[in-house]
């Protein structure tokens, strides 16, 4: 699956926990690390949890699995690595405090909505 198609879908995967404020950062041509980004946010660590897990049950359904995960410890960042994209589950004040967006300002962004 190419990566733009990917990066929708892992996106649309969120919303079906209720994500919000849900984002693709197209990085292709600033960034070697990865094409895109996703990132949403989750009301509660539960929330956040839910989502990521709806991500990765959702995309197995399609043959994507991430290469990596991280912060389900924690859960106020979890981090989904599909190395084409990566996908970032934020509590709102962790998501307010790292500034994503603002950091790959440069970046096409577009909104995603159910």
């Amino acid at each position: 699956m190419d990566s733009k198609k990917l990066a929708v879908k892992l996106a649309n995967l969120s919303l079906s926990k209720k994500a919000t404020d849900v984002k693709i950062l197209d990085l292709r041509g600033l960034t070697t690390i990865t094409d895109f980004f996703v990132i949403c946010t989750g009301a509660s660590d539960t929330q956040v949890k839910a989502i990521a897990d709806a991500v990765i049950d959702g995309s197995k359904g399609i043959g994507e699995k991430p290469w990596h995960k991280e912060g389900f410890t924690n859960r106020s960042w979890v981090l989904l690595d599909y190395v084409e994209v990566v996908v970032h589950i934020f509590l709102k004040e962790t998501r307010n405090f790292y500034g994503l967006e603002k950091l790959w300002g440069d970046a096409e962004m577009m909104e995603v909505k159910e």
